[in-house]
C-alpha cells in the first residue's frame, strides 16, 4: 500500500461481535498489510440483527488490541461526546496511546443514536446542546494533551469546568494523537474541523456530497488562517468485493444487502470495479484514506482478497 493512499478497516461490533471476534479481524487486518483498524463506538445494534452477544466498549477493545497488535493504527469512528466526560476520555485515549506505543487516533462526534442512550441510561439532550458538549470536549481533550508536564490545565465552559488539572497522563504521540472529525453539518461541523481536526471523514455519502463538504471545511480553515491542506480527507464506505458475481452475491447476502444497491452506494463489485471506484473518489474528492466498513466479521478471505487485488492495484 502506498504512502499517498491508505485503506483502513472499519468494523461495527454493536451488530454482534465479541472481543475475540474483533481480535481475529484486527490480526488479519495487520497481517494483510492494511494501515489501520477502526471500530464504531455504539452500545446498541441497528437494524434487523440480534446484536448477540451484546456490545463491547470501544476504548476497552482498543486497549486490548493495543497490546495484541504491533503496527496497526487504532481508532474510533466516532466516539460520542455523550458517552464520556472529557477528562476521563483524555486519560483513556492517552493511556491506550501509551499501551500501543503511539498508534491511537481519536474520532469524536456529537452522538446521534437516541435509542442506545435510552437503552443504557445515557443522557441525550437536543442536538444544539449535544453540539455544545462536543465543542467543549474537543477543547478540553486537546487542551489537556497540549498542557506541558508540570503545568496545570483550567477550563471554564458552559457545560464543563476544570480547575488545576495536572492533565495527565500524556500520550506518546507528539504533539498529540490525531483527532478525526466528520459529518455533514454545513456550519458548526466545518468550523470545529478547522479548529481541531487532523482528519475530516465523511461516512456513507456520494462523491458530490463529499466534495461539497470538504470545500466547506477548506473555507472554514481559510477563515481562521489555517492551511486546508493540513487536514487529511477521508471517506467511509461499505465493502463488498467478490472475484465473480457468485462470490459477490454470497457476500452481499451475508450482510443483508442488495448487490445493485451496494454497487451504487458502496465499494462493491469485482476487485477491478472497486479499484476504479476508489480512483474516481480520489480524483473527485481528494481523499487519501478510505475506511472499508466490514460488516461480516467471519470472512477473513474478504479482507485478504481486497488487500491483494485492490490495494495492490492502487497507484
Amino acid at each position: 500500500m502506498t504512502e499517498e493512499f491508505k485503506l483502513r478497516i472499519f468494523t461495527e461490533p454493536q451488530q454482534g461481535a465479541t472481543y475475540d471476534d474483533l481480535l481475529r479481524v484486527a490480526r488479519t487486518t495487520e497481517e494483510a498489510g492494511y494501515d489501520a483498524f477502526f471500530r464504531s463506538d455504539h452500545y446498541l445494534r441497528m437494524g434487523d440483527v440480534s446484536g448477540l452477544p451484546g456490545p463491547t466498549d470501544a476504548w476497552l477493545t482498543l486497549a486490548g488490541l493495543a497490546r495484541e497488535t504491533s503496527r496497526l493504527r487504532l481508532g474510533t469512528l466516532m466516539s460520542a461526546a455523550t458517552f464520556r466526560l472529557p477528562g476521563p476520555l483524555a486519560i483513556s485515549a492517552a493511556q491506550v496511546d501509551q499501551m500501543s506505543g503511539g498508534r491511537v487516533e481519536l474520532g469524536l462526534g456529537s452522538g446521534w443514536y437516541e435509542e442506545e442512550h435510552t437503552a443504557y441510561g445515557i443522557p441525550f439532550p437536543p442536538l444544539r446542546e449535544r453540539f455544545d458538549w462536543y465543542s467543549e470536549q474537543l477543547e478540553i481533550v486537546t487542551g489537556m494533551w497540549a498542557t506541558p508536564s508540570g503545568s496545570t490545565f483550567d477550563y471554564q465552559g458552559t457545560h464543563y469546568r476544570i480547575s488545576d488539572s495536572p492533565a495527565l497522563p500524556k500520550p506518546v504521540q507528539s504533539p498529540r494523537p490525531p483527532v478525526l472529525i466528520g459529518g455533514a453539518g454545513k456550519k458548526r461541523t466545518p468550523e470545529l474541523a478547522a479548529r481541531f481536526a487532523d482528519e475530516f471523514n465523511l461516512p456513507f455519502v456520494d462523491e458530490d456530497t463529499a466534495r461539497a463538504q470538504f470545500e466547506r471545511v477548506d473555507a472554514a480553515c481559510r477563515e481562521v488562517g489555517r492551511d486546508p491542506a493540513e487536514i487529511v480527507r477521508s471517506a467511509a464506505l461499505v465493502l463488498c468485493v467478490g472475484r465473480n458475481e457468485s462470490e459477490l452475491a454470497r457476500r452481499a447476502e451475508a450482510i443483508g444487502r442488495d448487490v445493485d444497491e451496494l454497487r451504487a452506494n458502496g465499494l462493491a463489485g469485482t476487485p477491478a470495479e472497486v479499484v476504479d471506484k476508489i480512483g474516481r473518489w480520489r480524483r473527485n474528492t481528494g481523499i487519501t484514506r478510505a475506511y472499508l466498513q466490514v460488516l461480516d466479521l467471519t470472512d477473513p478471505d474478504h479482507l485478504e482478497l481486497v488487500a491483494s487485488e485492490v490495494a495492490g492495484s492502487l497507484d
